[in-house]
């Protein structure tokens, strides 16, 4: 066989053949890729049947399960595979030892610090240079040391190593002889970083370094299980080729782990990306439509896959999926599916199983949950919308986040269940064009046909071309560009002669990695058109297109110097190519021998007898109006109603999508906005698309802005709000802004009630904690009213830090602020936009206020300022279209309503909640904790055990201090709100509802409700944290986290740093502490180890999980972390820091975490010294001082000893404890998205 393709998917293994005949016979088939009752392998499988089926019968060959397959048939096999993605999923990669630079021993599980779900209290949870730069070796490589630990390693069964040191990208003498130490020993699996990704940041080379070592000899041990499948001459027969996750294709000699882990999906990328995206013959190439792939299989990280796969699989513990509900609505025809299931594997799909599974459902539901939706196919369409709109989302963010408009595209649907969906997920997201390939179901096996053989080298640099751009030439850089490229170029031609490719007749592209001076945004970008490199070619070709790519994903340009960070060389052996799309002649209906009949198929308005057509037999021209179903073996197509399907000139499949609604969907709608009724399907719907505006608007937001706390920190939240000013959806940003934002909407709404009201095209800003409802100064709201018909129907808003905005001290956050003048500019209520026009000089004004007072400044970095501002009136632009689109599409009244359902459903959720809680724990809970300075934070909730109402009284609160972490109200909200969010255990919204159930007493003139003068810039990090703890220690949900954020400023005359440093999360009845992440009220970034030495003069000599640091307990707290930083040059340093003195206490028997501490190494010799700084200071460091700094552990949960492995003893004591539960009715979100 010419080529044998195959795609070993999670759920089926896609076969594609070519047998070379005259012409081509294209072959192709499905199995299921897991089958242990029936055969070993899948693949190996695959071949046997299509080889046991079409090979001659004069051949005699054997093609039995039994013995070796004969490979003299099989001239090419191409592979991808999932065996990479199951052993990373399912964790069975090997045991890696881990080499990493002293100091970094934990770096790779640190991270950047950030936690996947910001309300999963549990917390589940990666010498002269080649660049000519010159590094200081402080301390040399001691093998000698080394080699022991190697050695008693390797004896305790370890043979996967992993090395990854500081600045190798930039000098990888030190990997390359421990590589070497490594392979005497005899490690089987030697992953060096630079060898294996050649780029800075070491977290992300690290990594990918580790995933190589941990992967390979899954990778390497499934090969030679496969090659042993066949008999020994199969390499000698076929040119062996696999998938990597760019796309291009590699030999088996050179298939590595960390480049198989999207082995499989990326065969389909290739295959849409070849077939979709092409010109027709009657358009220019500027015309042709570009195009989204939308691939759905069988199998995700949140699928039923194939073992045991949905109940229609007939397979012992079988799930109900999305599967089922297509099978159960006619949408899949069982007739028209393989025969595959059974024990014998040769029965249909189990209709009646799934039917009885929606069925079993119904019956365990009361009538007033299920609304109406009483029989399995109403319940099934149900399953079916909101599974397609929680596909739509990830679909706008992503599309939106690099700054494509969705609607000009075309959707690509593949995988065998991509074209039943496609119709509705294109109506929905405004798209008016479906692609479906005559192989969309086994794309991904069709694409590796097509695919490319590819070689790919990069190497790293350091190059200003600032100069150039300005046309001055440099001299030497033409000619060490073309040296350079030249010695990549020879490289790759290398390797693909090695891999049996013929290496001059190759497709050669040349990439330079560049990125804005002061940025970390770098984009690979490719030259344009010339290949010469003197200064005005490069910045026609590289310097433009890199400008081009920027101001389209970011919607500015910087007028900065470029620097070059690294050159790459992909080198490319073309696979077949594809010829134009014809025009053919509309034929109408296909005739009635192209049918296989009729199918009685559910839809928006209930059950249809509709066509349904075999895609064999179907002509160039042929046209389908729908509803309809066009049927073939390895996928199924639903032409849902108003759509037409036109077979193309290959005799493919495109479809025009009606984005109008039909009448039943009208109709319905008209009914249940009359009757104020709420449908939990709609309520799940809506859900995703208000947390999808505010998720836009949080991608425009990081696009458009320019600061490093905002773009690459990500230091912001963005949310929707209902015209009183309450929350209704937010994105997962940063918790302390998330409550608080509300306070300053409904501010701003009063205020300009008194003064005209609002109007159009206004976009107002403030920023003032204790009158307009701020959380610190830094923090800057930016607030749009959405208008329809003249009625102010919703507000958008965006809060971003900003990294300056004036002060005593660089970065707006001083640790020896006493007033809020010294924090930097107030902003009460001010117009930023007024008609459309940005107010340039009235806000300019208002950020140089500050330095009109003595011995204090203005904004350091208005040009920042500026920018970030005009960035948030954008991401509020974004919002207010997608709101109007909202409206549009359901009418105002639909979306209003369910704006109001959804806040209710979060009421429910808290209220049912609460009385829960008060009737296991009782009616009044209490708890008290004491910031460092003594000051006590005191909390009692008493609960309505019949409502569900609670008041929330912080009276015995300390008084305001003369210091700056008092805490207004607004972070108040914001850690009661977040607190009742974690505890209530559903996938609820985060909205104004939380909170509809709670009173609060917060006394004036305390701590928690200061003066309006008062200095708070550390109440927004620090109060905010011991909040949470005091909130969760009354409902006993968790032992206390770090209760700290750990800010540190660093800076001189001429630059200021600003991190977040995490620490210790706090053990639960269910989960153990886990160790050096950012907690409860932020979820920030940390600055790369590498990008922060190359960018700033301070060496990091450590950063790691401080080891025993969190209280013990039955289930321990996490650890916190351990960061060292040498100053290169004078700098003043700030930190701003608690749980200095008062360790984060453990819960029901659990021990403390170790408290945090701030020091500062000096001196020399016998003179050198540690000082303790303490935990809010500003002060100098010299060169050669080292500042260590020590963040809290996390409190243990239940004593040492108690109770099993499974913690039952914990659950006994506890008593009537918090146990976080979901409220278990359908009118919750969470029922409503998973159990409709």
């Amino acid at each position: 066989m010419k080529f044998h393709t195959q795609d070993r998917g999670g759920t089926f293994t896609d076969v594609y053949a070519v047998i070379p005949t005259s012409p081509p016979t294209p072959l192709v088939t499905k199995l299921l890729s897991e089958d242990p009752a029936n055969y070993k392998d899948a693949p190996t499988e695959g071949i046997r049947r299509i080889l046991s089926k079409y090979d001659t019968p004069s051949s005699n060959i054997p093609y039995t399960r039994s013995i070796c397959i004969n490979s003299s048939k099989i001239t090419s096999l191409r592979m991808g595979t999932t065996v990479a993605t199951n052993a990373l999923l399912e964790r069975k990669g090997a045991p890696v030892l881990n080499l990493i630079t002293s100091g970094f021993r934990d770096l790779l599980e640190i991270g950047n610090q950030s936690r996947p779900d910001i309300f999963d209290l549990s917390i589940n949870k990666l010498v002269s240079t080649v660049t000519g730069e010159k590094i200081q070796i402080l301390k040399p490589l001691k093998l000698s040391s080394l080699k022991p630990q190697l050695l008693s390693a390797f004896k305790s069964g370890y043979r996967a190593v992993s090395v990854t040191l500081m600045h190798s990208f930039l000098y990888p003498n030190h990997e390359i002889e421990i590589g070497r130490l490594c392979d005497e020993i005899g490690f089987e699996q030697i992953s060096l970083s630079h060898a294996v990704q050649p780029m800075i940041k070491i977290v992300s080379r690290g990594q990918t370094t580790t995933a190589s070592a941990y992967l390979t000899p899954s990778i390497t041990t499934y090969l030679t299980s496969f090659l042993e499948g066949f008999d020994e001459d199969l390499k000698k027969n076929a040119n062996i080729s696999f998938m990597r996750s760019d796309g291009g294709l590699t030999s088996v000699e050179k298939f590595q782990g960390h480049q198989a882990i999207l082995s499989g999906p990326a065969g389909g990328v290739v295959g849409y990306a070849k077939t979709s995206y092409r010109k027709k013959s009657s358009e220019e190439e500027k015309d042709i439509m570009p195009c989204i792939g939308f691939d759905m299989g069988g199998t995700s990280t949140d699928s039923a896959g194939s073992e045991p796969g949905p109940i229609s699989y007939r397979k012992k513990g079988g799930l109900l999926a999305v599967t089922d509900a297509n099978v159960v609505l006619g949408r899949v025809i069982p007739s028209r599916f393989p025969n595959i299931f059974g024990p014998n594997e040769d029965q249909p799909l189990d209709v009646v199983g799934s039917t009885s599974a929606f069925q079993k459902l119904i019956s365990e539901r009361s009538p007033a949950q299920l609304n109406g939706m009483n029989t399995p196919e109403e319940l099934a369409y149900g399953f079916l919308k909101v599974a397609n709109e929680a596909m739509c989302r990830p679909i706008r963010n992503l599309t939106q986040m690099k700054g494509f408009d969705i609607t000009t595209h075309a959707l690509s649907c593949f995988g065998g269940a991509g074209p039943q969906h496609a119709c509705a997920i294109a109506k929905s997201l405004g798209m008016n064009k479906v692609l479906v390939h005559r192989y969309g179901g086994i794309l991904s096996a069709y694409g590796l046909s097509l695919s490319d053989a590819v070689a790919e080298v990069t190497e790293p640099a350091r190059e200003v071309f600032g100069l150039e751009a300005k046309g001055v030439e440099v001299e030497g850089s033409k000619e060490k560009r073309e040296e350079r490229f030249k010695t990549l170029i020879e490289k790759c031609k290398e390797d693909l002669k090695k891999q049996g490719y013929d290496s001059e007749n190759v497709e050669i592209h040349k990439y330079l990695n560049l990125r804005y001076e002061g940025t970390d945004t770098a984009i690979f970008t490719g030259s344009k058109s010339s290949s010469t490199f003197s200064c005005t070619d490069f910045y026609a070709d590289y310097a433009s297109s890199f400008s081009d790519h920027y101001q389209r994903e970011f919607g500015f340009d910087l007028n900065r110097d470029i620097i070059v960070d690294d050159y790459r060389v992909r080198c490319v052996v073309k696979g077949p190519g594809l010829s134009e799309i014809k025009d053919v002649e509309d034929l109408g209906e296909p005739p009635k021998e192209c049918s296989c009949g009729t199918n009685k198929s559910y839809f928006e308005d209930g059950w249809h007898e509709v066509n349904v057509w075999d895609m064999d037999l179907l002509k160039p021209g042929h046209s389908i109006v729908g509803p309809a179903i066009i049927v073939q073996s390895i996928s199924t197509v639903v032409i849902e109603i108003g759509c037409v399907a036109h077979v193309t000139s290959d005799g493919d499949v495109e479809i025009l999508v009606s984005r109008s609604k039909s009448s039943a969907e009208k109709d319905k709608e008209e009914k249940e906005a009359e009757e104020a009724k709420e449908d939990p399907v709609m309520l799940s719907i809506f859900g995703h698309r208000f947390m999808g505006i505010a998720e836009s608007m949080g991608k425009t937001l990081a696009r458009t802005s320019v600061s490093v706390n905002i773009k690459e920190r990500l230091d912001f939240s963005c949310a929707l709000f209902d015209p009183e000013g309450g929350l209704v959806a937010n994105a997962p940003h940063i918790p302390v802004h998330l409550g608080a934002m509300q306070s300053a909407v409904s501010f701003q709404i009063k205020y300009w009630a008194d003064k005209g009201g609002m109007k159009e095209g206004d976009v107002f800003v403030s920023n003032h904690p204790q009158l307009a409802g701020g959380s610190h100064l830094p923090d800057i709201t930016v607030i749009t009213p959405v208008f329809q018909n003249d009625q102010i129907v919703f507000f958008v808003a965006s809060r971003g830090h900003h990294s300056d905005i004036g002060g005593i001290a660089p970065g707006s956050m001083p640790p020896q602020s006493t007033t809020l003048i010294e924090e930097g500019a107030q902003i009460v209520a001010c117009k930023l936009v007024i008609d459309g026009v940005f107010q340039e000089k009235t806000i300019t004004e208002l950020l140089e206020a500050p330095g009109k007072l003595p011995n204090n400044f203005g904004t350091r970095n208005l040009r920042d300022n500026l920018s970030d501002l005009r960035a948030q009136v954008a991401a509020n632009t974004m919002g207010i279209r997608l709101v109007r689109e909202l409206i549009a599409e359901y009418d105002l009244k639909t979306v209003m309503g369910y704006m109001r359902y959804i806040q209710k459903t979060a009421e429910i959720s808290v209220r049912t909640m609460l009385k829960q809680v008060a009737g296991k724990m009782g009616q009044t809970l209490t708890a008290v904790d004491y910031m460092d300075d003594g000051s006590p934070i005191k909390l009692q909730v008493k609960i309505d055990g019949q409502t569900g109402d609670a008041t929330f009284d912080f009276t015995g609160t300390g008084p305001q201090v003369l210091g700056n972490h008092n805490a207004p109200p607004a972070v108040t909200y914001s850690a009661v709100i977040y607190s009742l969010r974690c505890m209530v255990g559903s996938d609820i919204p985060l909205n104004q509802g939380c909170l509809a159930p709670i009173t609060f007493i917060i006394p004036k003139g305390t701590l928690l409700n200061p003066s309006a003068d008062a200095a708070v810039v550390g109440g927004n990090v620090l109060t905010s944290q011991r909040l949470c703890d005091v909130v969760l220690k009354a409902f006993q949900a968790c032992a206390a986290s770090q209760g700290c954020m750990n800010n540190l400023t660093f800076g001189n005359e001429e630059f200021g740093y600003y991190e977040t440093i995490a620490g210790g999360h706090g053990a639960g009845p269910t989960w153990s502490g886990k160790s050096g992440v950012h907690t409860h009220m932020t979820n920030t970034r940390i600055t790369d180890p590498e990008i922060l030495e190359r960018r700033y003069p301070v060496m990091l000599h450590a950063f790691e999980i401080r080891k025993g640091s969190g209280g013990k307990g039955l289930r321990p707290g996490g650890d916190g972390l351990t960061r060292v930083i040498e100053p290169l040059t004078p700098l003043t340093m700030s930190i701003l820091s608690e749980r200095r003195s008062r360790a984060p206490y453990g819960l029901n028997g659990g021990g403390y975490g170790q408290s945090g501490i701030n020091l500062i190494e000096r001196g020399e010799g016998e003179e050198r010294r540690i000082i303790n700084v303490g935990g809010k200071k500003t002060t100098n460091l010299n060169v050669g001082d080292k500042l260590i700094i020590h963040s809290p552990g996390g409190g243990g949960w239940g004593a040492e000893g108690e109770g099993g492995e499974g913690g039952e003893g914990v659950q006994e004591k506890r008593g009537g404890g918090f146990i976080p539960v979901g409220n278990g009715s359908l009118a919750t979100f969470t029922e409503t998205q998973f159990g409709v």
